[in-house]
């Protein structure tokens, strides 16, 4: 099922691979959280900072349940171009595929565009501002849903064309 066009592979093959890595590596800083890790909690700022160090108990729970739901989002980008994927009926493939892509890109590019215009200054919060935690969620966490949606879509793209 992959791809090779001139001895490379194809752009929705690596797309699907880097999606992966993408959804992959994000749970696993999801699981470091959950466990008790506190490396790079003030990147998140505000309540959920509070409340994950704090260890509260609903955080930790949903540290668990975003690493769970991650991780199958890095399996649903592998099914689109390993020999396993094919154990799915194509329909349900490309659904979860098209609607994770466009949850995870519509989520992430509100919130890219939102913390843009804060940080240069078209939108004038009325609360204060944690300028750490908010041009590390634009510069990575939030820039890091975009990219991973984007990158699944192309793979979905790439799986959609195939026969």
């Amino acid at each position: 099922m992959t791809e090779r066009i001139a001895g490379t592979t194809s752009l929705g093959v690596w797309a699907a691979y880097a999606a992966a890595a993408c959804a992959f590596l994000f749970a696993a800083v999801s699981f470091y959280w959950a466990v008790g890790g506190t490396a790079g909690l003030d990147t998140l700022g505000g309540r959920i900072e509070e409340l994950a160090r704090a260890r509260d108990p609903g955080m930790i729970a949903l540290g668990w349940i975003t690493g769970a739901l991650k991780v199958f989002g890095g399996l649903l980008a592998l099914a689109l171009v390993r020999p396993w994927g094919r154990w799915f009926p194509r329909w349900m493939l490309l659904i979860s595929a098209w609607g994770a892509s466009a949850i995870l890109a519509l989520y992430g590019g509100v919130l890219v565009v939102s913390a843009t215009l804060v940080v240069i200054g078209v939108v004038r919060p009325t609360v204060p501002v944690d300028w750490t935690a908010l041009r590390w969620h634009l510069a990575l966490w939030d820039s890091w849903f975009l990219v991973w949606g984007i990158l699944l879509g192309l793979a979905a793209r790439h799986y959609a064309r195939q026969r």
